[in-house]
């Protein structure tokens, strides 16, 4: 029993050594230290990761994503320098560790190529903004709302609204249309009338009912003429701006009420048709 006791533990102690008053009261004031750190460090990181998000709020022409990923570096920051002197309140030399976690974070990155390329990525979003929460977008064939930017994947919202999850490495890798970063689109229609059609009766047509509409603007000027001749039709071409917010339900409409009025002023409409020509077998005879 007394061998025990002599045999060397922990820092050159001996268990007789740690069975002391006063280590073990040293060792209750380290770990009372160690929760107050903690707490502290807890509710510090949380206070600024609070204040940072609010800054982005308070401010319109601050863009909330990118407070919102500051404020989540610092919130990991303060909470590892925590972590760093509840360590150092055990006598733990935080240096070697900082060195094995140097080392297995390097071979952890380059098992997880993949997801650090997405993080990457991630942060060149957040960045240069080329997309912001609520804008309309088209990322590589695939148009949404987007919801969210994190450091690992770009939440869209479909037409449909049916949630899309991209990593970022293929959002930034990609060809990005955003149809939000700009007030005003220009829409654009083609509309075909017969070819015995007075051109001018269904131009005046075309663009009085277009330009009737609220939502239509006159500066710039509306874009109306005859590009087309096909094989059944005259066709016009119009180019129209409008709000960007409004684009596609003031797409559709015009082309139902450019349709209704051309009716209701007897301009003919043609659809392709096709003549089929018998020939009589004895007469080629």
């Amino acid at each position: 029993m007394e061998n025990m006791l002599q045999t060397e533990i922990w820092q050159g102690k001996t268990l007789a050594d740690l069975l002391t008053l006063d280590f073990l009261a040293g060792i209750a004031g380290s770990v009372l230290a160690a929760i107050g750190i903690l707490l502290l460090g807890w509710f510090i990181s949380t206070w600024l990761q609070k204040r940072v998000r609010a800054l982005g709020r308070a401010h319109a022409h601050l863009d909330d994503m990118l407070f919102d990923f500051l404020s989540s570096i610092v919130r990991y920051v303060v909470l590892g320098f925590t972590a760093l002197f509840v360590l150092n309140t055990f006598g733990v030399q935080t240096t070697s560790i900082i060195a094995v976690i140097g080392a297995a974070g390097l071979a952890v990155g380059l098992a997880l190529q993949g997801t650090l390329s997405n993080i990457a990525a991630g942060v060149m979003l957040i960045l240069f903004r080329p997309i912001r929460t609520g804008d309309f977008v088209d990322v590589g064939g695939t148009m949404g709302t987007v919801v969210t930017v994190n450091l690992n994947f770009t939440e869209l919202a479909d037409i449909s609204n049916v949630q899309v999850i991209i990593p970022n490495s293929q959002v930034w890798g990609n060809v990005i249309t955003n149809y939000s970063t700009n007030d005003t689109r220009r829409a654009e229609w083609t509309f075909g009338v017969g070819y015995g059609v007075h051109l001018a009766d269904a131009e005046r047509i075309i663009i009085d009912t277009i330009m009737r509409d609220p939502r239509s603007k006159a500066v710039p000027e509306p874009f109306i003429q005859v590009n087309n001749l096909g094989a059944s039709s005259v066709d016009f071409l119009v180019r129209v701006w409008v709000d960007a917010s409004e684009y596609f339900a003031y797409q559709a409409d015009m082309k139902r009420a450019v349709k209704e009025a051309l009716d209701a002023g007897g301009i003919d409409i043609p659809f392709p048709t096709r003549t089929i020509v018998s020939v009589d077998a004895d007469a080629s005879d």
